[in-house]
């Protein structure tokens, strides 16, 4: 195989971050304030009753359930399973967590990984809709696969039936790195129907859930997978759905996540078609007009610039702050908390700077609300 699993595990930590899961009443948030006071997810469970009382938001009854809890020999078992295996866990605080979903107060603690691809790629969208996915869809996932293998992207996407099936396979067969995010444990794969799929996936890309190896594919665990599909991309392309369904639940959350949505249009008599339409209706979208126009949209580039070009555009009148921020990006894309360190311009003067820069072209923003220089994309 060529992907690798640790071969040595702090164990003891690990049983006790998995046991954070476990507790009663403590979700994602609550489990995240505990270990910043604590120090670890050990000192959570080794801190006294009366520390844990003066954390914010911590209450009688989640002190007890700490200071009670007794249940590690299921994180034991769970360590087993995931050694014999070969599943990496993924605390929120490891290097190899997915940054983009740290920011999140809803995002997991803990994930269990299979696969190569490095979690925090440079560059992510994912690709959902419905499970029922027409010709149209279908087409249009294959076309825009083909043309983003030119631009070294992961793909995200749920690994069910329809959208998200197409787009995993038109990845495997255009060597384009996907990860499958999965509403239940390793124990089994829904659907069944995709299991060479997914070994396919794990040799370019990788299988991730926040669930544990047991857990079985309950109804609720889709819906709220969604966030982590969300969370991870810098966009999402919603293909097609029906007015009602799991791809305008991973819009929702990308909204209130502030992630850019583009959405396929149909015909309004097409039923596949209405969630999209209902998007871009509602304004929580872009339209996706063509494939060329969705991959200038993304700010993706096939050709880097000539030095010529280079020089050419240094030689336009710049002010001092706007060349600062020139050669920074001239660097590769960055944030504006990566400018605001990088130069010491004060945020607000920044802004104004980068729009004086993009209305010279000279400066294109990114989905994820990054920078980049505007080369051409010839």
């Amino acid at each position: 195989m060529d992907y690798k699993t640790p071969l040595s595990w702090d164990n003891d930590e690990l049983i006790y971050q998995i046991s954070l899961t476990q507790i009663p009443g403590v979700g994602e948030y609550l489990a995240k304030l505990l270990v910043s006071y604590c120090g670890s997810a050990k000192g959570v469970f080794t801190e006294k009753k009366s520390f844990l009382l003066k954390i914010p938001e911590i209450g009688d009854f989640t002190a007890h359930s700490i200071s009670k809890f007794k249940h590690f020999d299921f994180a034991v078992q769970e360590i087993e399973l995931l050694k014999a295996n070969n599943i990496t866990p993924l605390f929120y605080l490891d290097e190899k967590f997915p940054a983009k979903l740290k920011v999140y107060d809803d995002s997991p603690i803990l994930m269990y990984y299979k696969g190569n691809a490095n979690l925090n790629h440079q560059k992510i969208i994912s690709i959902v809709g419905t499970r029922k996915s027409t010709a149209y869809g279908k087409q249009f996932t294959d076309d825009l696969i083909l043309e983003l293998a030119k631009y070294d992207v992961m793909v995200i996407s749920g690994l069910a039936f329809g959208t998200d099936t197409n787009a995993h396979k038109a990845c495997v067969k255009n060597n384009v790195t996907t990860v499958g995010v999965l509403g239940h444990g390793f124990h089994a794969l829904f659907p069944t129907s995709n299991k060479r799929l997914s070994e396919e996936m794990i040799l370019n890309g990788g299988l991730l859930t926040e669930y544990n190896f047991s857990m079985p594919g309950n109804k609720e665990n889709f819906p709220k997978r969604n966030r982590i599909v969300a969370g991870m991309s810098d966009a999402i392309i919603v293909v097609e759905s029906g007015i009602k369904g799991g791809s305008l639940i991973t819009a929702d959350i990308a909204n209130s996540y502030d992630k850019d949505i583009y959405a396929l249009p149909g015909r309004i008599n097409d039923p596949y078609s209405l969630g999209c339409n209902k998007l871009l209706y509602d304004h929580k979208a872009s339209i996706i007009d063509s494939i060329p126009g969705l991959i200038f949209s993304l700010g993706y580039q096939k050709n880097k610039p000539s030095k010529q070009s280079q020089q050419m555009q240094m030689d336009l009148h710049l002010s001092a702050d706007e060349k600062l921020v020139y050669n920074e990006l001239s660097k590769g894309e960055q944030t504006i908390d990566d400018l605001f360190f990088n130069t010491k311009i004060s945020v607000s003067k920044l802004a104004l700077v980068l729009l004086d820069l993009e209305f010279k072209n000279l400066v294109k923003s990114l989905p994820g609300k990054k920078y980049t220089l505007a080369y051409s994309m010839g």
